[in-house]
């Protein structure tokens, strides 16, 4: 009883120590930081692979199967939404570089076709 006792006291202050640090951060910092914070909990599924070396139950088959799909959900919308955090700071507007070799091409493809035109011409 002690150790459950223990227990929910800690998990408590680590909620309450959990909500004032997240509720510190700016609207603009808050998205990136639960980006990150999903992508680290690739943890949980090394947790979930140690724990299911134990398991011998069907209850404990589940709930690992549980643990491992909430886990990976959570560490993919961790990346999907840092790439479309990545996405916004992208340019619209082409690069000078590219479309110059883009050009490049074109004339090349286009000089290729006129010398075929002619070829075939005489």
């Amino acid at each position: 009883m002690n150790s459950l006792v223990i227990a929910i006291t800690l998990f408590i202050l680590a909620l309450l120590i959990g909500v004032e640090v997240i509720g510190k951060v700016p609207a603009t910092l808050h998205t990136p930081l639960m980006s990150g914070a999903n992508s680290i909990h690739g943890i949980v599924i090394v947790g979930v692979i140690i724990i299911a070396a134990e398991a011998h139950s069907p209850l404990s088959y589940v709930l690992i199967f549980l643990a491992a799909v909430l886990g990976a959900m959570n560490v993919v919308g961790g990346y999907v939404v840092t790439d479309r955090m990545l996405e916004m700071f992208k340019s619209s507007k082409p690069r000078k570089g590219k479309d110059k070799a883009s050009q490049d091409e074109q004339a090349s493809a286009v000089t290729t076709e006129n010398a075929q035109d002619q070829g075939a011409n005489k």
